[in-house]
């Protein structure tokens, strides 16, 4: 009963990143924003981190099963990859560097200004 709740409350900040999406057209998927939502209430302390805690670690230890559908979805496209796969790995390998790059820079600013 208690994932299910916590379950619960995961899902309906979904749904209200969902419903903010469509009531305001935002460029931003639903589900985003639903994790903007979850996040500022968590930050707040509207709700506490224990109230989702257990389904939180359950759904983390089981990521890699939600990449399955991404790479069926690239599998199923891979007539129109295999002309542009050299752009595609180009593509991926400097958006990851990029990320990385400026992760580490975000994370070097963020501990001078807190002093660590």
């Amino acid at each position: 009963m208690k994932l299910l709740r916590q379950s619960g409350i995961i899902l309906s900040f979904l749904f209200a990143g969902e419903i903010v999406n469509r009531f305001t057209q935002v460029p931003i998927p639903g589900n985003v924003l639903g994790m903007l939502l979850l996040f500022g209430a968590l930050y707040f302390k509207i709700i506490e981190v224990s109230m989702i805690r257990d389904v939180s670690s359950f759904l983390l230890s089981h990521l890699s099963f939600f990449f399955v559908p991404a790479s069926v979805g690239i599998i199923s496209c891979f007539d129109i990859l295999s002309s542009t796969w050299i752009q595609v790995l180009a593509i991926t390998v400097i958006s990851t560097l990029v990320v990385m790059i400026v992760t580490g820079f975000t994370v070097q600013l963020v501990q001078r200004r807190i002093g660590r």
